[in-house]
């Protein structure tokens, strides 16, 4: 039986606004929250962990039995909804148990890449390539709305796992899987000629690149080949140039 809310000073429409805009709120309560009515359909079918779901009145939706469902108002979605236009639900996750670190060959290794839409584009990209991905201190948070909603909900079928650089270069050390990093260096050497389906390939972040610790460590620096008068790309579109060339020797 459905729950009807009405009153937008509710504690559980409170904590949902407080888990939209702070990442602080999602760890300390372990939930998070996501809108729209594709991404509910994809938490229904693949994430385990759904655990509330609030629709607007009219608006229906598949929920499984033991989720708490609510409907409230028009007005009272759109106080929560962070979306201009919402599509009338709202529905919040227990967060996964972390996932440790495990080197692959051909992975990759985001660092500090900060910008939301960015980090949801390459994790939806990885979804659909099956190419492993960690996220490495400094990233965007993977369960922000933002990256939810940019990810198309590949967050909710595959879990995003996240590490430090030590950890990593250590795993990946003792695995003897050599690193590599997009960079703009004499040395760098053209992607279609270095076999990145035996690497983990670090893309750096959109302002900064990869950190010169980084740089300093990896033994092999790669470059994307592009016209001259070219500088770079943005990190989404390298890193998908990345996985596509991985993906082709696989």
């Amino acid at each position: 039986m459905q729950e009807r809310i009405t009153s937008r000073k509710n504690p559980l429409l409170q904590q949902v606004k407080k888990l939209f805009s702070s990442r602080r709120e999602r760890e300390k309560t372990g939930l998070f929250a996501a809108d729209g009515t594709k991404l509910l359909a994809e938490a229904v079918k693949w994430y385990p962990g759904l655990d509330t779901v609030i629709l607007s009145e009219g608006v229906e939706a598949q929920v499984p039995g033991h989720v708490r469902c609510v409907t409230v108002p028009e007005d009272v979605m759109a106080s929560i909804s962070p979306m201009e236009s919402p599509q009338g639900a709202v529905f919040v996750c227990r967060l996964p148990q972390k996932q440790p670190f495990a080197p692959q060959k051909g992975m990759l290794l985001l660092d500090g890449i900060q910008d939301p839409g960015n980090i949801g584009t390459i994790l939806r990209t990885a979804d659909a390539f099956n190419i492993p991905v960690a996220l490495l201190e400094g990233c965007a948070d993977p369960y922000s709305h933002k990256v939810v909603r940019a990810s198309m909900g590949a967050v909710l079928r595959t879990a995003p796992v996240q590490t430090t650089w030590e950890e990593a270069f250590a795993a990946c050390q003792s695995a003897q899987i050599p690193i590599g990093v997009t960079a703009l260096s004499a040395a760098a050497k053209d992607i279609r000629a270095a076999a990145l389906e035996k690497m983990a390939v670090v893309i750096g972040s959109e302002g900064q690149g990869v950190r010169r610790q980084i740089l300093e460590a990896a033994q092999n620096h790669l470059i994307i080949p592009m016209e001259s008068r070219c500088e770079s790309l943005n990190a989404a579109v390298a890193a998908t140039v990345v996985m596509w060339q991985i993906r082709s020797k696989l």
